[in-house]
């Protein structure tokens, strides 16, 4: 049987390669991923409804990629920056309001089985006010609590972090009666031993030095690349053929076991999403 590669981190857009971007992390070895939701261009964010509009394109690329055999578990939910343009629009109280609605949306959609996680979502990745840092972290508290009553996972995007905030967002996590494993830090630092993550889990940027780390020290981890499907920026993030690549090369140096491989890209995203 194959290795396993997946990549818990992926974007498409349908002004980008869309479904041929799966094409081609197929042919290189890929077997499944995460699709996230993402604003596009096209979609103007005006309230909750026009998240739901995202969702149904995000939902209708999974389609396609699972009809090219591909395992796709797909998260939806308002992406942080969303805050700052709505409250520019509508102002500090209706933006948090229209962005809890997107969330209950999201929810609905992974109640129905349609969706498998709420993310990506949480705080900016750069400096902000305080006013938008606390509706920020409302919200990923009320995501975490929505994820709680469905035992879903949560894709946290954030600024930059280390065991401090991995603390954070486990204390979160326990206030919202959110099992600590479920909350999923994207692009986190290989912190993979337990007095660094404090039970969240690291996913991880699916680069050479990154993996190699997380190895030596042992520990769960999920792999990413974050592909954003950018046409004005092909291959960023990082390319989607990235994690089949590593996932090959590093274990034919003999740098990742095999049985790191299906720890990493199948029984913790199976116990994540359920799929894998």
């Amino acid at each position: 049987m194959p290795l396993p590669a997946y990549d818990n981190h992926v974007h498409l857009r349908p002004d980008g390669e869309g479904v041929e971007a799966l094409r081609r992390f197929k042919r290189a070895g890929g077997s499944g991923l995460t699709l996230v939701n993402l604003p596009y261009p096209h979609i103007a964010v005006k309230g909750a409804e026009s998240f739901r509009e995202g969702y149904e394109l995000t939902l209708s690329f999974a389609e396609k990629g699972r009809r090219e055999g591909l395992t796709v578990n797909v998260a939806l939910g308002p992406y942080p920056l969303s805050f700052l343009k709505l409250r520019d629009a509508l102002g500090a109280g209706r933006a948090e309001e229209e962005m809890g609605k997107a969330l209950e949306i999201a929810a609905d959609m992974v109640r129905e089985g349609r969706a498998a996680a709420i993310g990506e979502v949480g705080r900016p990745h750069f400096p902000v006010d305080q006013e938008a840092v606390g509706a920020s972290d409302r919200l990923l508290r009320k995501a975490m609590e929505l994820a709680a009553e469905l035992s879903c996972p949560v894709i946290i995007h954030s600024e930059a972090v280390g065991p401090k905030e991995m603390r954070s967002f486990a204390e979160m996590a326990d206030s919202a009666r959110l099992e600590r494993w479920r909350a999923v830090k994207h692009l986190a630092p290989p912190l993979t031993l337990p007095e660094e993550n404090h039970g969240v889990t690291p996913s991880i940027p699916a680069s050479r030095k990154a993996i190699r780390e997380a190895v030596s020290k042992g520990g769960d981890f999920l792999i990413e690349t974050d592909f954003i499907d950018d046409p004005a920026r092909p291959g960023a993030a990082m390319d989607i053929v990235s994690v089949p690549k590593r996932v090959k090369g590093l274990t034919q140096s003999g740098e990742l076991s095999e049985e790191a491989v299906w720890r990493c890209c199948h029984e913790l995203p199976l116990k994540l999403y359920g799929n894998a």
